[in-house]
Protein backbone atom coordinates (compact mmCIF):
# COMPACT_ATOMS: atom_id res chain seq x y z
CA UNK A 1 0.00 0.00 0.00
CA UNK A 2 1.28 3.46 -0.92
CA UNK A 3 0.12 7.06 -0.62
CA UNK A 4 0.21 9.26 -3.71
CA UNK A 5 -0.04 13.04 -3.27
CA UNK A 6 -0.79 15.64 -5.92
CA UNK A 7 -2.10 19.14 -6.37
CA UNK A 8 -4.86 17.79 -8.64
CA UNK A 9 -6.37 14.33 -8.32
CA UNK A 10 -8.55 13.22 -11.25
CA UNK A 11 -10.91 10.25 -11.02
CA UNK A 12 -11.75 9.01 -14.52
CA UNK A 13 -9.85 8.87 -17.80
CA UNK A 14 -12.27 9.73 -20.59
CA UNK A 15 -12.15 12.96 -22.63
CA UNK A 16 -13.10 15.02 -19.57
CA UNK A 17 -10.52 13.54 -17.22
CA UNK A 18 -7.68 13.55 -19.75
CA UNK A 19 -8.42 17.11 -20.88
CA UNK A 20 -8.33 18.20 -17.24
CA UNK A 21 -5.02 16.37 -16.90
CA UNK A 22 -3.51 18.08 -19.94
CA UNK A 23 -4.41 21.55 -18.71
CA UNK A 24 -3.50 20.69 -15.12
CA UNK A 25 -0.09 19.36 -16.09
CA UNK A 26 0.65 22.45 -18.18
CA UNK A 27 -0.20 24.53 -15.08
CA UNK A 28 2.43 22.56 -13.13
CA UNK A 29 -0.13 20.85 -10.89
CA UNK A 30 1.42 17.41 -11.54
CA UNK A 31 -1.98 15.71 -11.84
CA UNK A 32 -2.66 12.08 -11.06
CA UNK A 33 -5.34 10.30 -13.10
CA UNK A 34 -6.88 7.18 -11.59
CA UNK A 35 -8.18 5.40 -14.67
CA UNK A 36 -10.99 3.26 -13.26
CA UNK A 37 -12.74 0.20 -14.66
CA UNK A 38 -12.94 1.56 -18.22
CA UNK A 39 -9.70 3.39 -19.04
CA UNK A 40 -10.40 5.91 -21.78
CA UNK A 41 -14.13 6.02 -21.07
CA UNK A 42 -16.92 5.34 -23.53
CA UNK A 43 -14.91 6.35 -26.59
CA UNK A 44 -12.85 3.18 -26.19
CA UNK A 45 -15.95 1.22 -27.19
CA UNK A 46 -16.81 3.56 -30.07
CA UNK A 47 -15.48 2.78 -33.52
CA UNK A 48 -16.09 5.64 -35.95
CA UNK A 49 -15.81 9.14 -34.52
CA UNK A 50 -16.78 11.75 -37.09
CA UNK A 51 -17.76 14.74 -34.95
CA UNK A 52 -14.65 15.48 -32.89
CA UNK A 53 -13.08 18.77 -34.02
CA UNK A 54 -9.73 18.66 -35.77
CA UNK A 55 -10.18 15.49 -37.81
CA UNK A 56 -11.44 15.80 -41.38
CA UNK A 57 -11.64 12.03 -41.79
CA UNK A 58 -13.33 9.55 -39.46
CA UNK A 59 -11.08 8.43 -36.59
CA UNK A 60 -11.37 5.46 -34.27
CA UNK A 61 -12.47 6.04 -30.68
CA UNK A 62 -9.77 3.88 -29.02
CA UNK A 63 -7.05 5.58 -31.08
CA UNK A 64 -8.34 9.03 -30.11
CA UNK A 65 -8.23 8.14 -26.42
CA UNK A 66 -4.74 6.67 -26.75
CA UNK A 67 -3.60 9.95 -28.25
CA UNK A 68 -5.23 11.96 -25.46
CA UNK A 69 -3.57 9.79 -22.83
CA UNK A 70 -0.18 10.06 -24.54
CA UNK A 71 -0.54 13.85 -24.67
CA UNK A 72 -1.47 13.98 -20.97
CA UNK A 73 1.52 11.85 -20.03
CA UNK A 74 3.81 13.85 -22.30
CA UNK A 75 3.11 17.06 -20.36
CA UNK A 76 3.56 15.43 -16.96
CA UNK A 77 0.46 13.50 -15.91
CA UNK A 78 0.82 10.35 -13.85
CA UNK A 79 -1.59 7.57 -14.91
CA UNK A 80 -2.59 5.06 -12.22
CA UNK A 81 -4.15 1.69 -13.03
CA UNK A 82 -6.57 1.56 -10.13
CA UNK A 83 -10.25 1.93 -9.29
CA UNK A 84 -11.41 4.25 -6.53
CA UNK A 85 -13.67 2.53 -4.00
CA UNK A 86 -14.14 5.30 -1.40
CA UNK A 87 -13.62 9.04 -1.05
CA UNK A 88 -13.40 11.42 1.89
CA UNK A 89 -14.65 14.91 1.08
CA UNK A 90 -15.86 15.94 4.53
CA UNK A 91 -12.61 17.40 5.81
CA UNK A 92 -11.89 19.61 2.82
CA UNK A 93 -8.58 19.89 1.01
CA UNK A 94 -6.58 17.72 0.72
CA UNK A 95 -9.22 15.25 -0.48
CA UNK A 96 -8.60 11.57 0.08
CA UNK A 97 -9.52 8.60 -2.10
CA UNK A 98 -8.78 4.91 -1.67
CA UNK A 99 -8.28 2.49 -4.56
CA UNK A 100 -9.19 -1.18 -4.64
CA UNK A 101 -5.44 -1.82 -4.70
CA UNK A 102 -5.27 -0.40 -1.20
CA UNK A 103 -3.32 2.66 -2.36
CA UNK A 104 -4.35 6.06 -1.04
CA UNK A 105 -4.57 9.16 -3.24
CA UNK A 106 -4.55 12.69 -1.81
CA UNK A 107 -5.27 15.76 -3.89
CA UNK A 108 -5.33 19.42 -2.93
CA UNK A 109 -8.08 19.61 -5.55
CA UNK A 110 -10.32 16.84 -6.86
CA UNK A 111 -11.71 16.53 -10.39
CA UNK A 112 -14.51 13.99 -10.80
CA UNK A 113 -14.72 12.65 -14.36
CA UNK A 114 -16.22 9.21 -13.80
CA UNK A 115 -18.55 9.41 -16.80
CA UNK A 116 -21.60 7.26 -17.37
CA UNK A 117 -22.45 3.63 -18.01
CA UNK A 118 -25.03 1.87 -20.15
CA UNK A 119 -28.57 1.49 -18.79
CA UNK A 120 -30.29 -1.89 -18.79
CA UNK A 121 -33.96 -2.78 -19.14
CA UNK A 122 -34.11 -4.80 -15.93
CA UNK A 123 -36.28 -7.58 -17.37
CA UNK A 124 -35.98 -11.37 -16.91
CA UNK A 125 -33.16 -13.05 -18.80
CA UNK A 126 -31.20 -9.85 -19.42
CA UNK A 127 -28.39 -10.49 -16.97
CA UNK A 128 -28.45 -14.28 -17.32
CA UNK A 129 -27.95 -14.00 -21.09
CA UNK A 130 -25.44 -11.15 -20.88
CA UNK A 131 -22.56 -12.06 -23.18
CA UNK A 132 -24.61 -14.97 -24.51
CA UNK A 133 -26.73 -13.05 -26.97
CA UNK A 134 -27.53 -9.92 -24.94
CA UNK A 135 -25.20 -6.92 -24.99
CA UNK A 136 -25.18 -3.16 -24.39
CA UNK A 137 -22.39 -2.43 -26.84
CA UNK A 138 -22.72 -3.14 -30.54
CA UNK A 139 -19.24 -1.87 -31.29
CA UNK A 140 -17.83 -4.30 -28.73
CA UNK A 141 -19.79 -7.41 -29.69
CA UNK A 142 -21.21 -6.83 -33.17
CA UNK A 143 -18.40 -8.81 -34.77
CA UNK A 144 -19.69 -11.99 -33.14
CA UNK A 145 -22.96 -11.71 -35.07
CA UNK A 146 -21.62 -11.57 -38.59
CA UNK A 147 -24.30 -12.84 -40.96
CA UNK A 148 -26.81 -13.29 -38.13
CA UNK A 149 -30.12 -11.71 -37.20
CA UNK A 150 -29.89 -8.99 -34.55
CA UNK A 151 -32.14 -6.56 -32.71
CA UNK A 152 -31.50 -3.17 -31.13
CA UNK A 153 -33.78 -1.93 -28.34
CA UNK A 154 -34.24 1.83 -28.00
CA UNK A 155 -35.23 4.98 -29.88
CA UNK A 156 -32.59 7.61 -29.20
CA UNK A 157 -29.27 8.48 -30.79
CA UNK A 158 -27.54 5.55 -29.14
CA UNK A 159 -30.01 3.00 -30.51
CA UNK A 160 -29.95 4.38 -34.05
CA UNK A 161 -26.16 4.58 -34.09
CA UNK A 162 -25.92 0.99 -32.83
CA UNK A 163 -28.36 -0.22 -35.50
CA UNK A 164 -26.44 1.54 -38.27
CA UNK A 165 -23.16 0.15 -37.00
CA UNK A 166 -24.51 -3.41 -36.91
CA UNK A 167 -25.23 -3.30 -40.65
CA UNK A 168 -21.46 -3.70 -41.05
CA UNK A 169 -21.87 -7.24 -39.74
CA UNK A 170 -25.50 -8.23 -40.32
CA UNK A 171 -27.92 -7.99 -43.23
CA UNK A 172 -30.90 -8.34 -40.88
CA UNK A 173 -31.10 -5.62 -38.22
CA UNK A 174 -34.34 -4.70 -36.45
CA UNK A 175 -34.82 -1.66 -34.24
CA UNK A 176 -37.44 -2.23 -31.54
CA UNK A 177 -39.00 0.88 -29.99
CA UNK A 178 -41.76 1.29 -27.43
CA UNK A 179 -43.30 4.31 -29.19
CA UNK A 180 -44.34 5.16 -32.76
CA UNK A 181 -41.61 7.75 -33.32
CA UNK A 182 -37.91 8.05 -32.54
CA UNK A 183 -36.12 10.56 -30.31
CA UNK A 184 -32.89 10.40 -32.31
CA UNK A 185 -31.52 13.36 -34.28
CA UNK A 186 -33.21 13.86 -37.63
CA UNK A 187 -30.09 13.13 -39.69
CA UNK A 188 -29.65 9.79 -37.92
CA UNK A 189 -33.31 8.90 -38.45
CA UNK A 190 -32.99 9.60 -42.15
CA UNK A 191 -29.98 7.30 -42.40
CA UNK A 192 -31.85 4.60 -40.50
CA UNK A 193 -35.02 4.73 -42.58
CA UNK A 194 -33.06 4.73 -45.84
CA UNK A 195 -30.93 1.74 -44.91
CA UNK A 196 -32.00 -1.45 -46.73
CA UNK A 197 -30.74 -3.74 -43.96
CA UNK A 198 -32.77 -2.15 -41.14
CA UNK A 199 -36.41 -2.68 -40.18
CA UNK A 200 -38.31 -1.01 -37.33
CA UNK A 201 -40.83 -2.59 -34.95
CA UNK A 202 -42.96 0.16 -33.45
CA UNK A 203 -44.87 0.14 -30.15
CA UNK A 204 -43.13 -2.89 -28.72
CA UNK A 205 -41.47 -3.43 -25.35
CA UNK A 206 -39.26 -6.34 -24.33
CA UNK A 207 -40.87 -8.32 -21.54
CA UNK A 208 -38.05 -10.85 -21.32
CA UNK A 209 -35.02 -12.31 -23.06
CA UNK A 210 -35.45 -16.02 -23.67
CA UNK A 211 -32.87 -18.75 -24.14
CA UNK A 212 -30.50 -21.07 -22.30
CA UNK A 213 -27.32 -19.45 -20.94
CA UNK A 214 -25.64 -22.87 -20.86
CA UNK A 215 -26.67 -24.08 -24.27
CA UNK A 216 -26.84 -21.76 -27.25
CA UNK A 217 -27.69 -18.54 -25.44
CA UNK A 218 -30.42 -16.17 -26.63
CA UNK A 219 -33.15 -17.61 -28.84
CA UNK A 220 -35.84 -14.93 -28.89
CA UNK A 221 -37.35 -11.85 -27.26
CA UNK A 222 -40.78 -11.85 -25.67
CA UNK A 223 -42.45 -8.65 -26.88
CA UNK A 224 -45.56 -6.84 -25.74
CA UNK A 225 -47.47 -4.46 -28.01
CA UNK A 226 -47.92 -1.18 -26.12
CA UNK A 227 -51.18 -0.42 -27.98
CA UNK A 228 -53.01 -3.75 -28.13
CA UNK A 229 -51.27 -5.58 -25.31
CA UNK A 230 -50.68 -8.59 -27.56
CA UNK A 231 -47.64 -10.76 -26.92
CA UNK A 232 -45.30 -12.05 -29.61
CA UNK A 233 -41.91 -13.73 -29.99
CA UNK A 234 -39.11 -12.14 -31.97
CA UNK A 235 -36.46 -14.68 -32.89
CA UNK A 236 -32.91 -13.40 -33.22
CA UNK A 237 -29.33 -14.35 -32.52
CA UNK A 238 -28.30 -11.19 -30.71
CA UNK A 239 -30.01 -8.29 -28.94
CA UNK A 240 -28.41 -4.97 -28.07
CA UNK A 241 -29.89 -2.78 -25.34
CA UNK A 242 -29.37 0.86 -26.28
CA UNK A 243 -31.50 3.00 -23.97
CA UNK A 244 -28.92 5.50 -22.82
CA UNK A 245 -26.59 5.78 -19.89
CA UNK A 246 -26.55 6.42 -16.15
CA UNK A 247 -23.91 8.63 -14.50
CA UNK A 248 -21.27 6.80 -12.47
CA UNK A 249 -21.88 8.64 -9.21
CA UNK A 250 -22.31 5.80 -6.72
CA UNK A 251 -19.09 6.86 -4.93
CA UNK A 252 -20.51 10.28 -4.18
CA UNK A 253 -23.96 9.47 -2.83
CA UNK A 254 -24.65 11.47 0.35
CA UNK A 255 -21.35 13.28 -0.25
CA UNK A 256 -22.28 15.57 -3.15
CA UNK A 257 -25.61 16.94 -4.35
CA UNK A 258 -27.21 15.15 -7.32
CA UNK A 259 -30.32 15.59 -9.44
CA UNK A 260 -33.07 12.99 -9.76
CA UNK A 261 -31.11 11.23 -12.50
CA UNK A 262 -28.00 10.87 -10.36
CA UNK A 263 -25.99 13.55 -12.17
CA UNK A 264 -23.73 15.68 -9.97
CA UNK A 265 -24.99 19.22 -9.48
CA UNK A 266 -22.61 22.06 -10.26
CA UNK A 267 -22.76 25.83 -10.20
CA UNK A 268 -24.41 26.81 -13.53
CA UNK A 269 -21.86 27.45 -16.24
CA UNK A 270 -19.00 25.99 -14.21
CA UNK A 271 -17.70 22.59 -13.05
CA UNK A 272 -17.78 23.71 -9.37
CA UNK A 273 -19.58 21.48 -6.89
CA UNK A 274 -20.82 22.73 -3.52
CA UNK A 275 -17.49 21.72 -1.93
CA UNK A 276 -14.70 24.21 -2.64
CA UNK A 277 -11.86 22.49 -4.49
CA UNK A 278 -14.06 19.66 -5.84
CA UNK A 279 -15.03 19.87 -9.52
CA UNK A 280 -17.16 17.65 -11.76
CA UNK A 281 -16.85 17.44 -15.53
CA UNK A 282 -18.05 15.40 -18.49
CA UNK A 283 -20.98 13.02 -18.55
CA UNK A 284 -21.05 12.71 -14.77
CA UNK A 285 -22.60 16.20 -14.62
CA UNK A 286 -23.94 16.71 -18.15
CA UNK A 287 -27.32 15.13 -18.85
CA UNK A 288 -28.04 17.37 -21.85
CA UNK A 289 -25.20 17.20 -24.37
CA UNK A 290 -23.18 14.09 -23.47
CA UNK A 291 -20.64 14.50 -26.27
CA UNK A 292 -16.90 13.87 -26.24
CA UNK A 293 -16.16 17.46 -27.23
CA UNK A 294 -18.34 18.95 -24.48
CA UNK A 295 -16.81 16.54 -21.96
CA UNK A 296 -13.34 17.70 -23.01
CA UNK A 297 -14.44 21.32 -22.70
CA UNK A 298 -15.69 20.89 -19.15
CA UNK A 299 -12.49 19.01 -18.31
CA UNK A 300 -10.53 22.08 -19.40
CA UNK A 301 -12.81 24.27 -17.27
CA UNK A 302 -12.28 22.04 -14.23
CA UNK A 303 -8.49 22.29 -14.53
CA UNK A 304 -8.56 26.07 -14.92
CA UNK A 305 -10.87 26.44 -11.92
CA UNK A 306 -8.70 24.05 -9.89
CA UNK A 307 -5.66 26.20 -10.67
CA UNK A 308 -7.54 29.33 -9.56
CA UNK A 309 -8.70 27.62 -6.38
CA UNK A 310 -5.11 26.73 -5.46
CA UNK A 311 -3.85 30.20 -6.29
CA UNK A 312 -6.56 31.80 -4.16
CA UNK A 313 -5.91 29.42 -1.26
CA UNK A 314 -2.19 30.14 -1.39
CA UNK A 315 -2.79 33.91 -1.48
CA UNK A 316 -5.10 33.74 1.54
CA UNK A 317 -2.58 31.70 3.53
CA UNK A 318 0.23 34.12 2.73
CA UNK A 319 -1.64 37.21 3.89
CA UNK A 320 0.11 38.81 6.85
CA UNK A 321 -2.21 40.03 9.63
CA UNK A 322 -2.38 43.81 9.98
CA UNK A 323 -0.26 45.33 12.73
CA UNK A 324 -2.07 46.07 15.96
CA UNK A 325 0.22 48.97 16.74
Amino acid sequence: MATHKTRMLIIGSGPAGLSAAIYGARAMMEPIVVQGLQPGGQLTITTDVENYPGFRDVVQGPWLMQEMQAQAEHVGTRMMWDTIVSVDLENGSPFRAVGDSGDVYEGETLVIATGAQARWLGVPGEMELGGKGVSACATCDGFFYRGKKVAVIGGGNTAVEEALYLTNHSDDVTLIHRRDSLRAERILQERLFRHPKIKVLWNKVVESFEGDPLAGGLTHLSLKDTVSGDMSAFHCDGAFVAIGHAPSTELFKKKLAMDDGGYLLVEPGTPKTAIPGVFACGDVMDHTYRQAVTAAGTGCMAALDAERFLATSKFEKEQVPESTW
